[in-house]
């Protein structure tokens, strides 16, 4: 999953980067609400934390100008202000949810699931399941058959990549823009290291190489 935060607080939205991704997510940060906007409006994001106090353009105005555009992305409401009615104010303009500063890490956290877990039951089962092959995004567990997989974030977040998209061809851009976060500029062949890791616990013949193109996840 890869996430926005829109936080003129540089100290913390560091923090928060840092922590969500030790959570596995792949995470953009900006410092204004024009880039926030630009940056949410292009799509890719799977969740905007959005604070309401920012410069260029306040959260109410971005997230307002989101929604105008047909944009669904959940979104997570951060301020300093508190009350009924820059809750409601907020809600009113589109946000999913709301978190008064400050607020504890590990609230936030359990927000930002939620708001994934809620998207995802709208849809398609949380479960995904590929042959004898079951990955759960909701709880980031895999089993193959009745064995639990151990994965690490990084690893389930390639896998979950290719499982979402199971007999299709994902390219190595696809998993590098939601695996990892836009400033990324290593090797892009990092995702071979994560792919032969893959292969080793869930089975080599699970994901085929098609070449020039990307990877294939397919029943094995």
């Amino acid at each position: 999953m890869r996430l926005l935060i829109v936080e003129d607080e540089k100290r913390l939205a560091v923090s928060l980067a840092k922590g969500l991704t030790a959570e596995g997510f792949a995470v953009d940060v900006v410092h204004d609400g024009l880039e926030g906007l630009h940056r949410a409006g292009e799509g890719v994001y799977d969740l905007v934390v959005l604070d309401i106090m920012l410069p260029g353009l306040n959260g109410y105005r971005v997230c307002a100008a989101l929604r105008a555009a047909g944009n669904e992305v959940p979104i997570l409401m951060l301020t300093a202000k508190d009350g009924e009615y820059d809750e409601a104010e907020g809600l009113d303009t589109g946000a999913d949810d709301y978190l008064t500063k400050p607020f504890s890490y590990v609230v936030l956290v359990a927000r930002v699931k939620a708001l994934l877990r809620r998207r995802g039951s709208a849809g398609a089962s949380p479960v995904l399941r590929i042959g004898a092959l079951s990955v759960d995004t909701s709880t980031r567990r895999v089993f193959r058959g009745e064995t639990e997989v151990a994965l690490t974030a990084k690893e389930f977040a390639v896998l979950e990549q290719l499982a979402v998209r199971a007999g299709q061809v994902v390219g190595k851009p696809e998993i590098l823009e939601h695996v990892w976060d836009f400033a990324y500029d290593g090797d892009p062949n990092i995702i071979e290291v994560y792919i032969s890791a893959l292969r080793r616990k869930i089975g080599a013949a699970a994901i085929q190489t098609v070449r020039g193109a990307g990877y294939r996840l397919v029943a094995s």
